[in-house]
């Protein structure tokens, strides 16, 4: 492989054959495609959107590999950030088999109920300029996954659990090589404006529309820990961890403030007004729960803009999950 100096800026080695692709979604470091490499063979894991296509495929040429070295091609689900770029790619990629959670099959096969879920969120304009336009999979390509399956990959295992909470249509990926999971947004987001050389990373839940249930989401990441990992490669952004201990870290973190957002919830469930209200006690609990971590490294109005996407999605999410408790 070439040497780090040699590969592109957008191209992150990470460990023991991972590679992290910057999709340049958004702003830089906020969401990432993984590639892993093992014995010449190729596995994508997320693809960011179709604007990401140019450096996915120029990833695999900065490694000198083959189109046809892809073996897999694997969205954690079928969230456009993640998954939006499936289909252009595989149609680049002659023979890859795209593995996805069974909930989301029909979407890559067949994305025109994709779109119209996320027109509805983001909006036209949006949707033309983050994601572009979905390209369907063939069916005799697109492979559902199942919960526990195991998948070979060179001379490596990669073994995925159904891990519902963000979204019922996610999976996860174990890979025991790294010690690590491809955890999507199960576990969260991390964003490396976050970090501190002392304590380490931050991290924060996801509750982006529509299908967020806090008590599945809690039960998949105790699973996850289950395997004493001591790292995860989150989608936003990259890797995580330092050893097992240091994931334990993080995980409590994480469940502390699902607990803390399922409250805020259930406190503003009925408030006048109450999208604006969610957004107010969620973007202070995350200033608190930063600046916990971080002291006055960064500034309160720094936080709130590099997290005001997330405060929106986030309240967004809350709120289709209490209306759907509600008619429960």
């Amino acid at each position: 492989m070439p040497a780090s100096s040699a590969l592109p800026g957008y191209l992150e080695p990470l460990d023991h054959g991972v590679y992290a692709i910057d999709t340049a979604f958004q702003r830089d470091h906020f969401d990432a495609a993984f590639l892993i490499v093992d014995s010449g063979r190729a596995a994508f894991i997320d693809t960011g959107t179709r604007h990401a296509l140019p450096r996915l495929l120029g990833a695999l040429e900065a490694l000198g590999l083959p189109l046809d070295a892809v073996d897999w091609v694997i969205p954690t689900h079928v969230h456009l950030d993640h998954a939006g770029g499936v289909g252009p790619l595989m149609a680049a990629l002659p023979g890859a088999m795209l593995l996805v959670h069974p909930r989301g099959l029909r979407h890559m096969v067949d994305p025109s109920a994709l779109w119209a879920g996320a027109l509805a969120v983001y909006g036209e304009a949006e949707m033309r300029r983050s994601y572009g336009e979905l390209v369907g999979v063939p069916e005799a390509r697109a492979q559902a996954s199942t919960d526990d399956q195991r998948i070979t990959l060179g001379s490596r295992t990669l073994r995925l659990i159904d891990t519902p909470g963000h979204a019922r249509h996610h999976h996860c990926i174990w890979d025991e090589t790294s010690g690590g999971w491809f955890t999507g947004d199960t576990f969260g987001l991390s964003y490396r404006e976050f970090d501190d050389p002392v304590r380490g990373e931050w991290i924060m839940p996801t509750s982006t529309p529509v299908q967020f249930e806090p008590d599945a989401l809690r039960a998949s990441v105790r699973r996850m820990l289950e395997t004493q990992p001591s790292r995860m490669y989150v989608t936003h952004y990259s890797r995580i961890g330092r050893d097992a201990a240091d994931i334990e870290r993080l995980a409590a973190l994480l469940l502390a403030q699902v607990d803390e957002m399922e409250a805020i919830a259930l406190r503003l469930k009925d408030a006048p007004d109450r999208h604006a209200a969610l957004k107010r006690e969620l973007l202070a609990l995350y200033q608190r729960r930063a600046v916990e971590h971080l002291g006055d490294r960064l500034p309160p109005t720094r936080i709130a803009a590099l997290l005001a996407m997330d405060v929106e999605l986030n309240a967004q999410g809350l709120g289709v999950w209490l209306d759907k408790s509600r008619r429960q």
